[in-house]
């Protein structure tokens, strides 16, 4: 090419007058999850598929917006949102497309290299780690997982700081929110029954990945094998064996009479987790005996079946627990179960949502989130298409699973929560167990302050657990009988075999329906430790919201009864009485509770 003097000097001048760009952080990892390690760089041609989730509009109205249609003194109660209102109520501006675009543009991705997603919320291009790299200012190097797949992460981006306003976050990013395959396991022995009490199995963090993989913290604890002979129906027991009559005797609630074909209930499984229908059948023969071989309605997502190869406490205690009394405290009301993930990468919350919202599957990473058809391959690998759309919410959906808060970044989890705050516009009720561990993370794992690791909580940083922070759900701690009490008496917190997880968020401010109890708590109850241990501003989300009994429950495993603990407890039964609430306010004409 040729250059006049007169070009050439005109092209160094405007050169120099342009302004310059000063970017800034966006979003920065300390420290890898517990497994992953450094691997090596990546190959500056090497492509990546990058997705901008831009920032959405609206969103500082959402307290506003959700309190309109679920507080029962709005004159908009239980008017729920059409999905069509919500997506068009927080797409983001115009502002925000044309400012990201021309971001892009001025950093050589050309404009037909970019294509918007239909729900309106997303940037998606592809581009060399050289061009990612020039663009964000960073980075990307490959890590490995001890049993999982590569991934693909820096550990942190920058966006020139007037663009930082108009993106949530960028993928590949600083996440790891990636499923590892699960670790083929034996089947568990069958093993007679036993009066000494059994502590539950190890437990260890490996952040967001497996959610549903044995010995994940978030998994309910088994106690002694039992005899139940004798205390079928009997509530002088209650203190000592928690059983479907004990739960109505407690919290005054009468069995179901009738199943409304507008209400529903979910229970949510990750697979390997999945439910005994002989367990069932024998839990239904002693507590509900014309349930005796019902099963729950399956939606299987991304692959997920109720697996039979492996099976045992650590496989089947959750889903059994949760069915068991889920679907004897709502009969004749009908459960659906969604099980999610096939038996190779199993499945993250993210997964789930996909397959109520098709929108938010627009957003996926497909190197941290799940890609299908399954690349593993062999067997109970899912070998068709992604599930985005195509399934439905009930009205009441409970989990038993939780990560720890500090597993992800704020940008992640923002983005996550606030999809529940959007189902919830639409009328479904989220019902999350809080932790079993206290004031410490799955696991009983709390953050040492200088290496922003995990230990094994005797001392750091309280670990608070997500999705419990999240404001747009609603978080179950767990009571116990006091010992010797009665049915009749008021309950303790929990603190048989696990402690009621609880404590305050990191991430989430203090919103306004919490304000007047976070105050009341530290007034009355003033924790005797500083800011040097967990976030005592005042101003962030607490957790739990309610809580429920998660100790002493009869449940049938292994062919034989035992008893189970935790706020996997609490939760499918708090989420039980919101459903025969719902049941009863649409018997006489009005919306379920949303």
């Amino acid at each position: 090419m040729h250059f006049t003097l007169f070009s050439l000097s005109a092209l160094v001048a405007s050169s120099l007058a342009l302004p310059s760009v000063n970017h800034v952080v966006h979003e920065k990892r300390d420290r890898l999850p517990p497994g992953w390690e450094y691997h090596e760089k990546m190959e500056p041609s090497e492509v990546l598929p990058m997705r901008i989730a831009l920032t959405q509009s609206n969103l500082e109205k959402a307290d506003e917006f959700l309190l309109d249609v679920s507080h029962p003194e709005s004159p908009n109660y239980g008017k729920h949102w059409t999905h069509e209102e919500i997506a068009n109520k927080f797409a983001p501006s115009s502002e925000t497309v044309d400012t990201v675009k021309s971001w892009l543009a001025s950093s050589g991705i050309a404009p037909e290299r970019i294509s918007r997603t239909q729900s309106l919320g997303w940037l998606k291009f592809d581009a060399t780690v050289a061009e990612a790299e020039n663009l964000l200012k960073t980075e990307y190097h490959l890590y490995k997982h001890t049993i999982g797949k590569p991934h693909v992460s820096c550990s942190s981006y920058h966006v020139p700081e007037h663009v930082a306003p108009h993106i949530d976050f960028i993928t590949p990013g600083v996440n790891f929110d990636t499923k590892v395959p699960h670790a083929v396991a034996k089947p568990a022995e069958k093993r007679a029954p036993s009066t000494t009490a059994a502590a539950g199995p190890p437990v260890k963090t490996h952040a967001a990945l497996g959610i549903g993989a044995p010995g994940s913290g978030s998994l309910p604890k088994k106690g002694a094998n039992i005899n139940i002979k004798g205390i079928l129906d009997q509530l002088e027991h209650c203190n000592e064996h928690i059983t479907p009559n004990c739960l109505r005797a407690l919290y005054l609630f009468p069995p179901g009479l009738s199943a409304n074909p507008k209400n529903s209930y979910g229970i949510v499984e990750y697979t390997p987790q999945a439910y005994v229908q002989g367990d069932l059948d024998l839990f239904f023969a002693n507590f509900s005996k014309n349930q005796v071989q019902r099963t729950p309605t399956l939606d299987s997502i991304d692959g997920g079946i109720v697996q039979t190869t492996n099976q045992g406490f650590q496989f089947n205690g959750e889903s059994n627990l949760d069915l068991e009394y889920a679907m004897t405290l709502i009969n004749p009301q009908k459960t659906t179960l969604y099980q999610v993930g096939d038996q190779v990468e199993g499945a993250s919350f993210n997964d789930f949502l996909d397959a109520l919202d098709g929108s938010y599957c627009a957003g996926d990473d497909p190197l941290q989130d799940a890609t299908y058809p399954d690349p593993y391959g062999g067997a109970g690998a899912y070998e068709g298409p992604k599930n985005c759309g195509g399934f439905s919410a009930t009205k009441v959906i409970s989990t038993s699973y939780g990560y720890n808060e500090a597993d992800l970044t704020a940008a992640y989890e923002q983005r996550q929560c606030n999809e529940y705050m959007k189902l919830g516009l639409a009328g479904t009720t989220f019902v999350f167990s809080s932790g079993d561990f206290g004031v410490a993370g799955n696991g009983g794992q709390c953050i040492d302050p200088a290496t922003k690791n995990y230990n094994d909580g005797t001392s750091g940083i309280f670990n608070p657990s997500f999705p419990s922070t999240c404001p747009y759900i609603t978080s179950i701690g767990a009571t116990q009988i006091v010992p010797n009490a009665t049915v009749t008496e008021p309950e303790e917190a929990c603190e048989t075999v696990i402690f009621s997880g609880g404590g305050f968020s990191n991430v989430f401010p203090l919103p306004s329906y919490q304000s007047a109890a976070v105050k009341s708590f530290f007034a009355n109850h003033p924790p005797p430790y500083g800011a040097d241990r967990f976030n005592n501003s005042q101003q962030t989300r607490g957790f739990p919201d309610i809580s429920a009994n998660g100790a002493n429950y009869v449940v049938a495993i292994d062919g034989a009864f035992a008893l189970v603990y935790g706020t996997s407890a609490s939760a499918p039964v708090v989420g039980s009485i919101f459903t025969l609430i719902n049941e009863a306010r649409l018997a006489v004409g009005k919306s379920t509770i949303g």
